[in-house]
Formats: C-alpha cells, sequence, structure tokens
C-alpha cells in the first residue's frame, strides 16, 4: 500500500556505531510500522550485509534500496554501497554523483533530497557518528518545514555527529537510543496538511551541484572561491555562504564542511608523508649498498655514500615522528 499524502518519511543517517544502533533501533519499532524508513550507514564500496541483519531483530522488512523503488510503509530502505540514496518525486533514486564528506553513500545528499521532496513530511534522524554528515542536510529538512531529532551525544557511540546537529541545527527532538522507537512511533502517524515551506533556493541550487549539474553559476550563487583544493579532484573549493556548519564544494560537486575537509587532508597528508619516507628509506638502503660494493677499492665513494646515507637516516627518523603524530578526527574540534 502507497503512502498518503499526510504520511511522514522517517530519514536516519549514522556513522561509526550506527549499525549497532539500527539493530537496536529496529526491535523497538512495532510490525507495521506506519511510514517508510531510509537508513543510511557510511560504508563507501564495502558489501553490506545490513538488511540482512536487521531482517533478524526487527519485524519491519529491511532491504538493499533500488532504483525505482516506490516507498513503502513498514519498510527500511538502506543505501546500498557506493551509492547514495535520494528521494525524488516520491522514487528512490540511487546515484554515483559526487562524494560529499569523502563519503558514498553520505547522509547529506539524502537528507537534502528529503528536504526537498517531502517538505514538511520529512523526519530527519541524526544518530551516532564522527565528524559531521547529516548536519547540514538536517538544516534543511528544518528549512523546508519538516522535523530534526537528534540522538543524544552522552547516549551515543561516537558523539560527534550529534554534538554537530545540536550546535548548528534548531532541533525538535533530543532523545537517546533506548527512546528513539516510541518517539518515532508518534512522528510516524499521519499529520494534518500543513502550509508548505516554500525551499530555499540556495538548497535547491546545491542538491542540482550534487546531482551533477556543473552550472558554474549555481556555485557561484551560493559559494565564494576558496583557498583550498578539493582532495578528491584537485578544483578549487568554495566556500558556501551558509556557515553553519562551514562549508566547501568544488566545480565536479565534492562536497566537504571544514572538518570533514581537515580530516580528509590529513588522510591524504599522511599517505604521502609514509610514500616519502618509502623513498628515504630506499634511496638510504641503496646508498649504504654502494658503500659496501666500494669498501676497499674506492675510500671517497664509499666515504660520500655513507655521510649521504646517515643524512638520509635523519631525515627518515624526522618524518617517521610525523607520522607518529597524525591527529585523530575528534581533535578537529566543533564546528
Amino acid at each position: 500500500m502507497n503512502p498518503s499524502a499526510e504520511t511522514p518519511f522517517i530519514f536516519i543517517g549514522a556513522s561509526a556505531g550506527g549499525v549497532y544502533a539500527m539493530l537496536d533501533l529496529v526491535t523497538a519499532l512495532p510490525a507495521g510500522f506506519p511510514a517508510p524508513i531510509f537508513f543510511v550507514q557510511h560504508i563507501g564500496s564495502m558489501r553490506s550485509h545490513l538488511p540482512d541483519l536487521l531482517n533478524t531483530r526487527g519485524p519491519n522488512r529491511a532491504l538493499t534500496a533500488r532504483d525505482g523503488d516506490v516507498p513503502q510503509p513498514g519498510t527500511i530502505y538502506i543505501a546500498p554501497s557506493d551509492h547514495h540514496m535520494l528521494l525524488e518525486g516520491g522514487v528512490v533514486r540511487l546515484s554515483r554523483g559526487p562524494k560529499e564528506h569523502h563519503a558514498r553513500p553520505a547522509i547529506d545528499p539524502l537528507f537534502r533530497s528529503a528536504a526537498l521532496d517531502c517538505g514538511a513530511r520529512a523526519v530527519g534522524v541524526v544518530l551516532t557518528g564522527m565528524l559531521d554528515d547529516g548536519t547540514a542536510g538536517l538544516r534543511a529538512i528544518k528549512d523546508c518545514g519538516g522535523i530534526a531529532v537528534v540522538q543524544d551525544p552522552e547516549d551515543a557511540y561516537e558523539p560527534s555527529m550529534p554534538r554537530s546537529a545540536l550546535a548548528c541545527v534548531e532541533v525538535d527532538h533530543v532523545v537517546p537510543l533506548g527512546g528513539l522507537g516510541a518517539l518515532l512511533c508518534q512522528l510516524a502517524q499521519p499529520r494534518a496538511r500543513r502550509l508548505p515551506v516554500l525551499p530555499p533556493m540556495s538548497w535547491r541550487r546545491e542538491h542540482a551541484l550534487g546531482a551533477g549539474d556543473h552550472n558554474v553559476e549555481n556555485l557561484m550563487a551560493i559559494a565564494d572561491p576558496s583557498t583550498f583544493t578539493c582532495p578528491d579532484c584537485g578544483g578549487v573549493l568554495f566556500e558556501l555562504k551558509d556557515k553553519r556548519p562551514v562549508r566547501y564544494r568544488c566545480h565536479t560537486g565534492h562536497a566537504f564542511s571544514l572538518r570533514s575537509l581537515a580530516h580528509t587532508q590529513e588522510q591524504t597528508t599522511d599517505a604521502a608523508l609514509w610514500a616519502a619516507l618509502r623513498t628515504l628509506q630506499e634511496k638510504e638502503s641503496i646508498l649504504r649498498h654502494l658503500a659496501d660494493l666500494h669498501q676497499g677499492s674506492d675510500a671517497q665513494t664509499t666515504a660520500q655514500a655513507l655521510r649521504e646515507a646517515d643524512e638520509l637516516a635523519i631525515a627518515c627518523s624526522a618524518l617517521r615522528r610525523l607520522t607518529e603524530k597524525s591527529p585523530s578526527p575528534e581533535s578537529f574540534g566543533a564546528p
């Protein structure tokens, strides 16, 4: 049975700790839950067995979303690996569009599409996770008349995502995981139609960019060029004028918050440091091998090779100390 025009749609996003959170949540939802549920878990390109896991714990059917699915009440749609899950015209759409927060699937694309497609019927839920994916999307849901729910950070396995949402969004409900099922049962009940809220043009433009629209005018209308480059494609990053939280986009559609950009750049820097360390270690080894070959036959070559190898050993030690100082995601601070 297709949902009525008054049926709310539930949109949930999580990262670290999210699988366990959803396993607990589905057990708290009654059979015949009156609304469709959409769930994004950061899984990257790894194959997900989450639908099978959820089906062993809860009475409502969980499945991997397919392009063209018509949402049904009492069904949990899980974003497949390496695809953003969107809702457009009341139908599920899957996209391999640009990564956001260096993730695909990501939470913000689902929440933005939910805001634009469902308006006041959208209920957005941010659960446990690192960094701040979902914060901007939850703001879009609120800006379009929907309801914002956040897991109590003190109750979350990883509190960063809930804390970010609370810092940047006028949240309607903050609940521990144990109380979320009962709250969603209330929020899933059909509600009288409310006056529609006209979605801000900025969200429409950003949704188009995330969907692969390369119209630079759209980007320039909502963002200003920054001095940073995109770690995914090397293009110029534009800083969005909406600064709750501070976010960036490049002209190809990749998107980052300031925190996810810092985290991604840290990963890039770490890889570069290890590559440099490996190269210097190899050169040091070659020089010492060269010194061994000329030992006793060419004193000048031997001495020069050992001198350069010792200098490289000092450089390697310095680089190794840098690699050991890589910060954790939480060290990048609040939004």
